[in-house]
């Protein structure tokens, strides 16, 4: 029988990759995304094994009555998110910090509590987070993002304690420099400005991430992988900084 996993955030990126990989190996697939045409034409490639459901991770009503009506969901993957801006915080868009906090934390919640009630009936699913360093590591700039995905990395661990005794896992993969539409996102549309980030590195890619969340789901059952943390060869975790002449 073949397998069902419901991925947040499928019409680019990490969330794009696994369904094609998953879709691959004979699973069904349910995305979700704010791009309708995107979710169209996965549809229209692949048939009736990908399931779209047009979506704000956002609008907690609609996340809770559309997810919260699927059945037999055996992997929640929140990939649904992303990063606004790069300004100080004494500069930042608040309209931007709402966004992040909305999207990666409340999104993320909501398609959470949704599915998590059918695979504690069934005693059975794996729910995976799609974290970051960001979450480890603070870097100026990053200041909500990187609070957001510190909250991620909590709650995942906080949901394995609620989670004790029974037959389901949660994980989280925190990924370093990583390349796809996130720092043209980041930087709205500037293109030019979002190349310059990857410029001269050889960053993670979004099949890499594919790849680790198919390992993950692909462990002895009787295994759970609290946190994965991925960086590319050329990054590493950098010690305080200190400006001088202060």
């Amino acid at each position: 029988m073949s397998k069902t996993i419901l991925i947040t955030g499928a019409t680019a990126g990490f969330g794009l990759a696994a369904a094609r990989l998953f879709l691959s190996q004979g699973w069904n697939v349910i995305g979700t995304g704010r791009r309708a045409e995107r979710l169209d034409a996965l549809h229209q490639e692949f048939g009736d094994a990908f399931t779209p459901i047009a979506l704000d991770m956002r609008d907690r009503d609609a996340v809770t009555e559309k997810l919260g009506a699927l059945s037999d969901i055996d992997v929640l993957l929140n990939n649904a998110g992303g990063a606004l801006g790069l300004e100080p915080a004494y500069e930042c868009d608040l309209d931007d910090w709402d966004t992040m906090v909305d999207t990666n934390i409340k999104g993320l919640l909501y398609a959470t509590r949704a599915v998590l009630p059918g695979m504690v009936a069934r005693n059975s699913g794996h729910i995976i987070m799609l974290g970051s360093i960001a979450g480890n590591y603070p870097y100026a700039g990053g200041n909500v993002y990187c609070g957001t995905k510190a909250f991620v990395k909590q709650f995942s661990l906080s949901l394995r304690a609620d989670l004790l005794g029974k037959n389901i896992r949660v994980s989280n993969i925190e990924p370093g420099l990583a390349e796809s539409e996130f720092s043209v996102v980041r930087f709205k549309g500037d293109e030019a400005r979002a190349a310059g980030v990857y410029e001269g590195t050889q960053p993670i890619t979004p099949e890499d991430i594919a790849n680790t969340v198919w390992w993950l789901v692909n462990c002895p059952a009787h295994i759970n992988i609290n946190r994965v943390e991925i960086m590319p060869v050329c990054q590493s975790p950098s010690g305080a900084i200190v400006k001088k002449g202060m």
